[in-house]
């Protein structure tokens, strides 16, 4: 947002340090190296399968301290109680305690996503609802659900309004399933996340991180149409490379920067005062990466 924010105080490591959940002890300890780091959030969707994706990636979040993030579709195929039991839980379960969630339309194949909200418990926001926020450090991170309503007026989109209009952060960052824009060949782009979008847009929000398109790619700062803005836009990255297999790209959008369809990895952001890195993390064995920084609104 357009304010020029001072380095994280005190009081706001301290606030990251309780509201980060299952941090670990290493960024818990009172050391001025822990205090002096900026917080980072890391993660993938479409994650954990009969593969062996998933423990890719959750090899690489066992070196990567910070909150863990995810842009749904946790358990295939269907979000049971059993595929996280049989699936995430070996994998990404072990970083559960410090996991804050977002629900995809493979978890929703169990009704209500019982399974999904059974497993995240409290981490995944209240109870049933889907969506929630949180803050780390200088920053607003939304968690939302793009499997139920999203339409101007809905609930969810009323809830967004209010909770960014009571933020006091000086940058947000929000992700969910579904992507407003991809050049993936198996999901186009969902409009109907257009409103979730407009709302963040028009609070001057910096990052939209989404999956369902199982592959990498980033954008350059748009505003809801998809038209280039460097002044204002949204920048937005497809991170569905979590373990699930890969899907292809179709015909490539304006404004896409960068695209793998054949690396499962995870998205880095280290979430400085006023800016922040993203970082492609590849999995063991692969090279390809991707690499910036951008200054908040």
């Amino acid at each position: 947002m357009a304010i020029a924010a001072a380095a994280a105080s005190t009081a706001a490591v301290a606030a990251l340090l309780t509201t980060a959940p299952g941090a670990t002890a290493a960024a818990t300890k009172s050391t001025p190296a822990a205090l002096a780091a900026d917080p980072v959030l890391v993660g993938a969707g479409d994650i954990a399968t009969s593969g062996s994706g998933d423990t890719a990636t959750a090899n690489l979040l066992d070196g990567i301290s910070g909150t863990v993030f995810t842009t749904g579709d946790n358990a295939y195929p269907d979000g049971t109680a059993s595929n996280f039991t049989s699936y995430y839980e070996p994998t990404w379960g072990r970083h559960k305690a410090r996991t804050r969630p977002s629900p995809g339309n493979h978890d929703y194949h169990t009704s209500g996503a019982s399974g999904y909200f059974n497993y995240f418990g409290a981490n995944a926001g209240p109870s049933g609802r889907g969506y929630y926020s949180y803050d780390l450090g200088n920053w607003h991170v939304v968690s939302l659900d793009s499997e139920v309503g999203m339409s101007v007026g809905s609930a969810q989109e009323q809830w967004l309004r209010s909770d960014l209009a009571a933020s006091t952060k000086p940058c947000t960052l929000a992700y969910w399933h579904k992507p407003r824009f991809t050049s993936g060949a198996n999901h186009a782009p969902d409009t109907s996340t257009g409103p979730l979008v407009q709302a963040l847009y028009d609070n001057n929000a910096e990052v939209i991180a989404t999956g369902h398109n199982h592959q990498y790619e980033r954008f350059a700062p748009m505003n809801p149409s998809g038209q280039l803005d460097n002044a204002r836009g949204i920048r937005h990255f497809v991170a569905g490379m979590g373990g699930a297999g890969h899907y292809s790209f179709g015909t490539i959008l304006p404004n896409s920067q960068a695209r793998n369809s054949d690396t499962n990895g995870v998205l880095k952001f280290t979430l400085h005062a006023n800016s922040y890195d993203w970082q492609f993390v590849p999995e063991a064995g692969k090279t390809y990466t991707d690499s910036g920084t951008t200054t908040c609104h």
